[in-house]
């Protein structure tokens, strides 16, 4: 190592020398100095703005004042899950059962009917009647929830759950992704 005193626990123990305002001492100021630590800190103090933001706090509490919110927070939460309301973030890997999964409805759910397959002249299968498409959805999680549905949807109908039948459902799809996602969400149980 070039720098052997320049380690994540030295880099972190002059951070926090900064913050509390103290002078550095010789190998601290080298570590500052190699470890770029006012980067570093810049970094930090970024993030915890962000993560301020994200909970509608103001950037400029003391750790004192983040327990406080956050124990009460934590309160509320437990009080919300007594009543049922569970605020899933990832739904599909912290529900365990398929009927657990199945009964947790997100808002970006998309429904649209479908009718079986038919026998046609000759009785040859025909495809299925789809409704009007939907456009693809640009975002991952969406086009997941998509598939997803579509799939659910097709199967309801009875009709054979290939990545052509999913990729008509939509407009402007790219059949391979759609065949990605499936082998993800066979992968994970979904399908």
């Amino acid at each position: 190592m070039l720098y052997p005193d320049l380690t994540m626990t030295g880099m972190y123990n002059v951070l926090e020398a900064l913050r509390q305002g103290r002078e550095l001492t010789t190998k601290e100021k080298t570590i500052h100095e190699h470890g770029l630590v006012t980067v570093l800190r810049e970094l930090h103090d970024e993030l915890d703005v962000a993560v301020a933001d994200a909970y509608g706090w103001p950037a400029d509490l003391s750790d004192e004042d983040i327990l406080t919110r956050l124990v009460a927070l934590n309160a509320e939460r437990v009080e919300e899950e007594k009543q049922g309301n569970i605020r899933w973030l990832r739904p599909e890997y912290q529900i365990k059962s398929k009927a657990e999964r199945k009964a947790v409805q997100t808002k970006i759910d998309i429904d649209i009917p479908v009718e079986p397959a038919t026998k046609g002249k000759k009785g040859k299968a025909t495809k299925a009647k789809t409704g009007p498409k939907i456009p693809w959805p640009t975002d991952l999680l969406e086009q997941t929830q998509a598939v997803r549905n579509a799939v659910s949807t097709l199967q309801d109908a009875g009709v054979t759950v290939t990545p052509d039948t999913v990729a008509e459902r939509f407009t402007r799809v790219p059949r391979a992704r759609v065949q990605e996602i499936l082998h993800v969400l066979e992968a994970l149980g979904f399908v």
